[in-house]
């Protein structure tokens, strides 16, 4: 058991810092202030290291390493931003680019920038980039599922099973190419163990699981996120305190989410919480 009053010394980019034992690189690096890209972490969920985004070079490893899941070493040297670092991230980004819809995926957009990837580098006339090209999944009117935009992260799994919900309702289905989120049979949302908590759509961050209203506001050119404002709240279904933030947009709530840094919920809810909302306004009349 690590000694939760233990530290631990290592070097970040020339710089020396100092953090509890056990920590993750990656949580080391944000004690230094030193951004580091991430796709399938998150703050509320247990790290599972598949997307390689955040690898980072470590003294002495032959191969670079997941910073979201690599505890640091007393007097462990980890560079974040050599050449063989960027170049490994920015082949990831190009890679994922190449055959998924990261136009919603706002957490790259900025690396993607950064490293200069090129999103289409593997989609090249004649040779074309293989897509899923499949539909959206609305099996209801809360939330859709767009395979196009699954970058298969594990969040949402993650999420539904022991870090939050404890549904099981989804996970990895399929090999290879084929593989992606689906119910236990690939039986549609109504007819599986979902319980509709929503908590999938919280840690999502391609767009691939989203409020059902925010994907008919994008389809009608009516999404625009730089004329929404953020409130928080607290849920008034029960007694437990959830915290709510409330996204508005021309006066009317378009979704609702949780701050993950909240005591009660750490970013997840039920389904009254992440969808009982719209009894506060009434429906469009067409």
């Amino acid at each position: 058991m690590t000694d939760p009053k233990a530290t631990v010394s290592l070097t970040i980019d020339g710089r020396r810092v100092h953090v509890p034992a056990g920590t993750s690189i990656h949580k080391a690096c944000e004690a230094a202030n030193i951004d580091t890209p991430t796709l399938c972490w998150a703050e509320n969920l247990t790290p599972v290291n598949v997307c390689r985004v955040c690898v980072v070079e470590v003294e002495g490893s032959r191969a670079l390493v997941p910073s979201c899941a690599r505890a640091v070493e007393e007097d462990m040297i980890v560079e974040t931003d050599s050449e063989r670092v960027r170049h490994s991230r920015k082949m990831v980004l190009e890679f994922l680019g190449s055959g998924v819809d990261l136009s919603q995926a706002d957490e790259l957009a900025e690396w993607v920038d950064h490293y200069g990837a090129d999103l289409d580098r593997y989609d090249q006339p004649g040779l074309p980039a293989q897509r899923m090209n499949e539909k959206p999944k609305i099996q209801d009117d809360l939330y859709i599922r767009d395979y196009d935009k699954c970058v298969l992260c594990y969040k949402c799994v993650e999420a539904c099973g022991d870090d939050a919900q404890h549904t099981y309702a989804i996970a990895v289905s399929g090999r290879g190419f084929d593989a992606r989120i689906s119910t236990e049979f690939d039986v549609t949302l109504p007819d599986s163990a979902c319980v509709y908590c929503g908590n999938c759509i919280g840690v999502c961050p391609t767009g691939a699981i989203q409020f059902k209203t925010e994907f008919d506001m994008r389809e009608a050119g009516e999404w625009r996120p730089e004329d929404q404002s953020v409130t928080t709240t607290v849920c008034s279904f029960c007694g437990v305190g959830c915290n709510l933030e409330l996204h508005t947009q021309d006066d009317r709530i378009v979704k609702v989410t949780s701050p993950t840094d909240h005591s009660v919920t750490q970013g997840h809810l039920c389904i009254k919480g992440r969808f009982g909302w719209t009894y506060v306004q009434p429906p469009k009349r067409r």
